[in-house]
């Protein structure tokens, strides 16, 4: 019996009615056109972000047309079998194509839209935003005049040659330099993101929908499993490197502002890990976790030698200030828990969301009149000092390798060696015994107690350490700050870190990672920093933000394979069957 199932005659076809030939024509000629629209002027006058004036010189927005073009006519010439392309889309699927032209397709036309609206009119739009626009379409009707076959089948078999077998092992060497290669263009993308003027609104919501659909599109390939997997069998050279990169990107920034930024990331990122521990491994839903920050950060205040402070006469060092933080964290985080973790559900939900609110209206209250004098009240503890380690005052500027690095690059070097530390315990506990019985009751509760697991003990376990990590944080948060005062502390706010935010962070980037908290943090920090006209709708747009991706990502953006496979039917995958170490260490060593 001859199986019909992946033939020509039934895979599904595209909305579009093309032949085949002519729909890979459109793809790459569209996708020059669209990088050849990027040397030509978009508008007349520089008033516009960016100034898109310049013939031959892209700039702005036209360097992301640019870069989508690029990438559209890279897939595009994978239809064609080039031959050294044949990589780039290991799927063999057609959603990266779509994907890679839609990202191109998107920033071409918001840019003319807004070109049109910003200056009134569409006679502000030069012909080379014309060109863009036309060229930027031809590849998204190429791509759905494509055949559509299940996903993970393969489209190469119905265009000229038999679906390509899967690449041998690469030599430890060369996965060494695609992991370099990948943690490079990371580090590119983040700068050029984290350096986009707060300004340039528009340019900045074009690297997104570049980011977005390009990532979307590369997720679809395959690539990023492949990626994750090839990272993980040297885990160390890949923690290494991220860590480096981490570190020269002070150097690659002329304006202490943007390492501003990467310090309060750091700091949200590693309180969303600490987070992680409780939500994503535990499957605790914590609402109130930002009052473990503040009681860190509240801590450190009092004995860091503040004037304000009610213990003024009294000012420990870092680490003695470190310490203090995440014990009161700890103590506080036991005390919260003990009584309250044999709840589950939304029960604990709710509990955690009123211990969260009576930790800001306790601070704000003890202000010597409704209360005893110990936090100031609404006017919080001021004229924190910057740390002194060894001598080394962080608050002043140093000369390193001929680049001046201000104050916020001396904090970003601190946090990096404190999130470094994080990530540590993160990973050592999670791959611990008490790390396997977090997973176990995460997964079911009556089963994991059943087996001889302490379901109480275990959870207070997670809710302490969790919580003391958060007040590590938020000891070096009081120094950045200079102060702290109540109002952050609160369940939604109008920026992070609150416990809104937190949550969405773990959610969003992925849950039970290391690296999905860390970009989940970085997302949800420079949109309200780069998108000031959104200061009053954060929670509504992250809100749509996180229900498109309950929709079409629901195991987050970077996840293990255990929740990739519980969200979704195996079938369902455009990923191609191989062997993916996951980020759950349960599964890592089941799989051993």
């Amino acid at each position: 019996m001859t199986d019909t199932t992946n033939s020509p005659a039934t895979a599904g076809r595209g909305p579009v009615p093309l032949p085949l030939s002519v729909a890979r024509l459109l793809v790459v000629v569209g996708a020059v056109g669209t990088i050849a629209s990027a040397f030509l002027s978009w508008t007349w006058t520089s008033d516009f972000p960016g100034d898109l004036t310049v013939y031959g010189y892209p700039a702005g927005l036209q360097i992301l047309a640019l870069v989508g073009g690029a990438l559209t006519l890279l897939f595009g010439l994978t239809l064609w079998n080039v031959k050294g392309l044949r990589w780039l889309n290991p799927a063999n699927s057609a959603s990266p194509v779509f994907l890679t032209a839609l990202s191109a397709f998107t920033v071409c036309w918001f840019t003319g839209i807004a070109i049109a609206v910003d200056l009134n009119g569409l006679v502000n739009l030069d012909p080379g935003a014309y060109v863009a626009m036309a060229a930027s379409a031809l590849p998204v009707l190429g791509a759905l005049a494509l055949p559509h076959p299940a996903p993970g089948t393969g489209i190469r078999g119905y265009l000229t040659k038999p679906q390509l077998p899967a690449p041998g092992k690469a030599s430890p060497l060369t996965e060494r330099i695609i992991i370099t290669v990948g943690v490079a263009l990371a580090l590119v993308a983040f700068t050029y993101g984290i350096g986009i003027d707060n300004d340039a609104s528009e340019t900045f919501i074009g690297f997104l929908l570049l980011l977005v659909f390009a990532a979307w599109g590369l997720m679809h390939t395959g690539l990023v499993d492949r990626f994750a997997t090839t990272a993980a069998h040297h885990k160390g050279f890949a923690s290494a490197l991220a860590f480096v990169a981490a570190v020269i990107f002070p150097f690659t920034q002329s304006d202490d502002h943007n390492a501003n930024v990467g310090v309060n990331i750091l700091i949200f990122a590693t309180v969303a890990l600490g987070l992680n521990i409780v939500v994503g491994l535990t499957g605790l839903l914590d609402l109130g976790y930002v009052a473990f920050l503040g009681v860190g950060a509240y801590a450190a205040a009092l004995v860091s030698g503040s004037e304000y402070s009610r213990f003024s006469g009294v000012h420990f060092p870092f680490w003695a200030a470190a310490l203090t933080g995440m014990a009161a964290s700890l103590v506080f985080g036991v005390l919260i828990g003990a009584p309250t973790l044999r709840l589950r559900g939304d029960y604990l939900a709710i509990v955690t969301l009123g211990f969260g609110e009576i930790f800001r209206i306790t601070v704000n209250n003890l202000d010597g009149t409704s209360g005893p004098n110990i936090t100031r009240g609404p006017n919080g503890i001021t004229q924190i000092p910057d740390l002194n380690i060894f001598g080394f005052n962080l608050g002043e500027s140093h000369t390193v390798f001929g680049q001046t690095l201000g104050r916020f690059a001396n904090y970003l070097f601190l946090m990096l060696i404190v999130t470094a530390i994080v990530v540590l315990v993160f990973t050592r506990a999670a791959d611990s015994r008490i790390g396997r019985s977090w997973i176990a009751i995460r997964e079911d509760e009556t089963a994991a107690t059943a087996m001889g697991i302490n379901g109480f003990r275990v959870k207070l376990v997670a809710f302490a350490l969790g919580a003391s990590l958060a007040g590590l944080a938020g000891t070096v948060m009081a120094h950045v700050n200079y102060s702290v005062n109540p109002q952050p502390y609160q369940f939604a706010g109008a920026a992070p870190p609150n416990s809104a935010f937190l949550l969405a962070a773990v959610v969003l980037g992925g849950m039970g990672t290391v690296s999905g908290p860390l970009l989940g943090a970085s997302v949800l920090y420079l949109v309200p920093e780069k998108l000031q006209f959104l200061q009053n709708y954060e929670l509504f747009a992250f809100g749509i933000a996180l229900i498109l991706l309950m929709r079409f990502r629901p195991e987050g953006i970077i996840a293990n394979r255990r929740r990739q496979l519980e969200f979704h039917e195996t079938g369902q995958l455009d990923v191609p069957a191989q062997a993916t170490l996951s980020d759950d260490p349960a599964v890592t060593k089941a799989g051993a």
